[in-house]
């Protein structure tokens, strides 16, 4: 439920908008910057941390230390990359662990509507302005101050950490009001419970906090392995919880739930999050900080740059409620659910394990391109050459189209199989696994809006503007409320999240609208006639994946009968066949971005 907050904060001069959080994870949705507005799963939820990449000036900083070499940059890059993949890895195998101990029902949304609200806080008041505004601020005084900018990381350290005990404190005190406030239609006994488990989850504050500070302050060392290891860790912690948790209580535990067994699943959580803190001060003294406590601000520059955090404060707000809606409205639908004997688990928790799996192929395809995207569209901003940014955005959209829409209408297909295969288990049953699979299916069929208007976004970084995105994330948010509230009042509830995911993806559709119209004026166009046609012939040539997947399901569903036979087979051979004919249907459409895509992959495996 990530911001997807990135931006310069206004200082287009100083190329700050180069100086961007990347994400390993999209949000999207602060952010995780790349975590997109609304997102139900923080990045840090998902193992990861925001990791900001000075490209040229790590660069340039590299060559003065000697540390600079193309063996260097390709050691960090393989260290990263390595990281990354096992950041990724640990932390789905950390999502199906934890799903199977608490499962989908009143545990599992009374847990992770507790364990979200650190994330939320942070979000709000934190991490967004680490981002957008303070990782850029430290870079350029590391480069400018006669001592290399010890002195503002000493203050702002010093601050920050202050900051966050104070926050962390007032959460906990405040546990009560705020389950109340994403829970407050739970039953008593799992209000209670989800209270029990936010005494210690919302200690994650600090921790989480102080994660993406350290961090920051690493990478403007060059020091990346920990940034991206740290987190893998964490994964390891919570799996082994989640385990012991299973262990103790057994499949299908339900509030009220032993403060025993609670205790285990709420300190051993925010265990996990402290001991990646811990990793990451630890290499930060290895790497020669020494923290001198600092409160003098005065002159510090600090105040000047949060000032300039204005809308971005303002964006990240609006995409925190939009977080607020989705949870309150999948929470009151699961109970409602309980209350009419039905048994639901499709609440908040079967929505995040849904956006998880959404959120891969972005992750994976558009965040790789929108990184490279980034600095290179910045450049042309600053150069106020408008065609070359119009052509970096339409080049990156289609391109990463030309995957994104077959993959889509793919996951949208074999949702349900693959949500089986993936989470059925434990406390999680088949028809858990069957909820999570519907919620995904919509997902999916709004990936391709979904990630344009990512892209959108991004134009509007480049050029400095946080105004405009934070203007369009009321319309989103309006869009969103209005469809969830229709859901809840229309739907019965094993369908209400269904709805919400629907509502949150139109969203998207309303917003790269709103987005589109006013930066194509902005720009003279977006080259939209080319992007559209693209499009447009890509949804034409997937047609024959379709109906061939369509007919895959029906065979398997006709003459295997459920099954692991099925769960495997029909995505399997379905997708096989679905690639040969998109394939071949783009090549007779002559799509020329099968030729670019062929390219980019060729290029990936040399390296």
């Amino acid at each position: 439920m990530v911001t997807d907050s990135p931006n310069d904060g206004g200082h287009r001069a100083d190329r700050s908008a180069q100086y961007q959080p990347r994400h390993r994870r999209g949000p999207v949705p602060g952010e995780d910057p790349l975590r997109p507005s609304g997102g139900p799963a923080p990045t840090f939820e998902e193992g990861e941390l925001p990791e900001p990449v000075f490209e040229e000036d790590a660069r340039r900083d590299g060559e003065d230390e000697g540390a600079g070499s193309s063996g260097g940059l390709m050691r960090s890059s393989a260290i990263m990359a390595v990281g990354t993949m096992a950041s990724r890895i640990t932390g789905f195998a950390r999502t199906i662990v934890l799903g199977a101990a608490i499962g989908t029902h009143l545990l599992g949304d009374a847990y992770n509507t507790a364990h979200t609200i650190p994330f939320i806080l942070n979000d709000l008041l934190i991490g967004g302005l680490m981002a957008s505004v303070i990782v850029p601020f430290l870079v350029k005084r590391r480069k400018r101050d006669a001592d290399g900018g010890k002195a503002t990381e000493d203050r702002l350290f010093t601050t920050t950490l202050l900051a966050l005990l104070l926050l962390t404190t007032v959460a906990v005190l405040s546990a009560e009001f705020l389950i109340w406030m994403y829970g407050s239609r739970f039953t008593a006994a799992q209000f209670d419970d989800s209270v029990f488990l936010a005494r210690y989850l919302l200690t994650q504050i600090f921790f989480v906090g102080m994660s993406g500070l350290l961090s920051a302050m690493l990478n403007t060392r060059n020091r990346f392995g920990a940034p991206v290891w740290a987190p893998v860790l964490n994964n390891l912690v919570i799996m082994a919880v989640g385990g012991m948790f299973l262990w103790a209580a057994g499949p299908g535990s339900e509030p009220p739930v032993p403060d025993a067994q609670l205790t285990l699943l709420g300190a051993g959580t925010a265990a996990g999050m402290a001991l990646q803190a811990l990793v990451l001060f630890v290499a930060l003294r290895r790497s020669g900080y020494r923290w001198r406590p600092r409160l003098d601000l005065r002159g510090s520059g600090l105040g000047e740059a949060l000032r300039t955090a204005g809308w971005m404060m303002l964006y990240t707000l609006l995409t925190q409620a939009g977080l607020w809606i989705t949870t309150n409205i999948a929470n009151a639908a699961n109970v409602a659910g309980i209350e009419q004997g039905r048994d639901v688990g499709a609440g908040i928790t079967a929505y995040n394990l849904a956006y998880q799996l959404f959120q891969l192929p972005y992750a994976i395809i558009a965040v790789s391109l929108i990184t490279v995207l980034l600095p290179r569209m910045s450049a042309h901003a600053e150069d106020r050459d408008w065609a070359a940014v119009r052509s970096d955005f339409s080049r990156t959209l289609r391109i990463s189209s030309f995957v994104l829409v077959p993959l889509s209408f793919a996951i949208a297909m074999y949702a349900v199989p693959l949500s089986i295969l993936a989470f059925a288990r434990g406390s999680i049953s088949v028809a858990d696994a069957g909820n999570i699979g519907q919620i995904l299916a919509v997902m999916a069929l709004g990936l391709v809006p979904f990630t344009v208007f990512q892209l959108m976004l991004r134009v509007y970084f480049a050029l400095g503007d946080t105004r405009t995105p934070a203007m369009v994330a009321v319309a989103n948010l309006a869009v969103h409320s209005a469809l969830a509230l229709t859901a809840y009042l229309l739907l019965p509830p094993d369908r209400v999240v269904v709805g919400v995911a629907a509502g949150f993806m139109f969203s998207f559709v309303s917003g790269l609208t709103i987005a589109g119209n006013l930066l194509s004026r902005r720009l003279g166009g977006l080259d939209g006639r080319h992007a559209v046609g693209t499009l447009l012939r890509l949804h034409v040539a997937v047609v024959p994946s379709v109906a061939a997947g369509l007919g895959v399901l029906w065979f398997f569903d006709a003459y295997v009968g459920p099954g692991l036979a099925s769960y495997i087979g029909a995505p399997a051979v379905g997708c096989l066949l679905g690639a040969v004919l998109f394939l071949g249907a783009a090549k007779l459409l002559r799509v020329p971005e099968l030729t670019s895509a062929v390219e980019l992959i060729r290029g990936r495996l040399r390296r």
